[in-house]
């Protein structure tokens, strides 16, 4: 049976810091028929314990950026409704699920598939699997800014940056060999085991 690929939500995250991590940016792209659509999602989220100093420095973000931003709360339902039944996929998509779920507990997706997972398996013997990494291994960092006008560690960035690696690991396989990839990559596939 084949992967359904016509349709994902590219997720990325940065957090506060804290523990457990809250969400303070969230960045969602649409890729339709592997290709980067004009379908984006982006917030500024205000978190309920704040920015923690370690935080800031990975992503620039410090709790006056968001003090005006709504909480989770606040947008749950839009991005629930934006985000919906299609797959999502994120570099190291794990802490996605794990953070989104926290923070919207009714939202389940119907497969998680990590771009992390995906270029070790079909680029192996790479230096360094990072996303900024992979960005430049692949030539698609520059696009990245261009298309976004930010930088790493910003969601809008990360997100854009883990579309193009998608497309760029997908595009030149066979269905078949992109169906198999596709399930190898989804953590939430039982063969996987509990990552959740």
């Amino acid at each position: 049976m084949g992967v359904d690929t016509d349709q994902f939500w590219v997720v990325d995250v940065e957090g506060s810091g804290g523990s457990p991590p809250e969400i303070v940016e969230l960045a969602m792209l649409e890729v339709k028929d592997l290709a980067l659509t004009d379908n984006k999602r982006h917030w500024f989220i205000r978190p309920d314990r704040g920015i923690q100093p370690s935080a800031t420095r990975i992503h620039g973000l410090t709790d006056d950026d968001v003090a005006d931003a709504p909480s989770i709360e606040d947008i749950a339902d839009d991005v629930l409704m934006w985000i919906g039944e299609p797959p999502i996929v994120g570099h190291n998509v794990k802490i996605e699920v794990e953070i989104l779920k926290r923070s919207m507990p009714d939202w389940t997706p119907r497969a998680a598939f990590d771009t992390l997972t995906l270029a070790k398996a079909l680029k192996p013997g790479l230096p360094s699997y990072g996303l900024a990494n992979l960005g430049a291994e692949f030539g698609l960092a520059d696009k990245a800014a261009q298309l976004t006008g930010q930088r790493h560690h910003s969601a809008l960035y990360d997100a854009t940056l883990t579309a193009l690696i998608l497309i760029h690991l997908l595009t030149p396989l066979p269905s078949s060999e992109r169906d198999r990839a596709l399930r190898d990559a989804n953590i939430l596939d039982p063969r996987q085991g509990s990552l959740l």
